[in-house]
């Protein structure tokens, strides 16, 4: 499975690594405090969790181009698009990451007796990284303004694969400090509320930056 051809860079303000993160937390510090609570409060049905993901990843990926941001309408404006898209993307990524996760403990748990479980162990731990470099990809080319097809799913695929350190870095780096939380709630309580969404999402945005860049964008 090859890459699909390089795209030279556009000059629309993106830039990635720690300084561009410095820059975004300076200019918008105030309206990442305000996306976190409005994405948190967004949350609450559960049933709403699907769009919520999506959409702040949009509103990141604004304020990541340096575009200006009105947080609270701008931020449902997203949701109220992010519907078919955010629900399809959950689906796709979280039943696959909770199926092959089980497995793997499933099978593990019969290994040391048995070694042919070691098999079935390696497929699912197989799904579960695949999937996991996959919907790092996913979530950044439908913020790019992508539509969920099977065009988007094949490149976020083939990317996964092929620059699967960037994805396992923003994996890191969106999931590591929301564990992290939670296993410290209910101290961390308040960097929840505040930044604890926002904050780690954003990282993990400018972290796959260059490669979307160069691969991705709208179709």
């Amino acid at each position: 499975m090859s890459l699909p051809n390089e795209r030279t860079p556009q000059n629309d303000g993106r830039k990635s690594g720690p300084r561009r993160f410095l820059e975004v937390l300076q200019q918008e510090g105030a309206a990442l405090l305000q996306l976190n609570l409005v994405f948190l409060l967004s949350c609450v049905p559960l049933a709403t969790i699907p769009p919520a993901c999506l959409a702040l990843h949009r509103i990141l990926r604004r304020m990541e181009a340096g575009e200006g941001v009105h947080c609270w309408r701008d931020y449902w404006d997203a949701f109220r698009t992010a519907w078919r898209d955010g629900c399809a993307a959950l689906l796709l990524t979280a039943l696959p990451l909770a199926a092959a996760g089980y497995g793997m403990w499933f099978y593990l748990r019969f290994a040391a007796s048995n070694p042919l479980f070691y098999l079935p162990f390696m497929l699912c731990s197989t799904v579960f990284l695949v999937t996991l470099l996959a919907s790092t990809y996913l979530y950044g080319l439908l913020a790019d303004g992508r539509a969920l097809t099977r065009g988007a799913l094949r490149l976020a695929l083939v990317l996964g694969l092929g620059k699967p350190l960037r994805a396992v870095l923003a994996a890191l780096l969106w999931y590591g400090p929301l564990l992290a939380a939670l296993l410290w709630f209910p101290l961390s309580g308040a960097y929840l509320l505040l930044i604890g969404c926002s904050i780690p999402c954003l990282m993990g945005r400018l972290a796959l930056a260059p490669v979307l860049e160069s691969y991705g964008g709208a179709a």
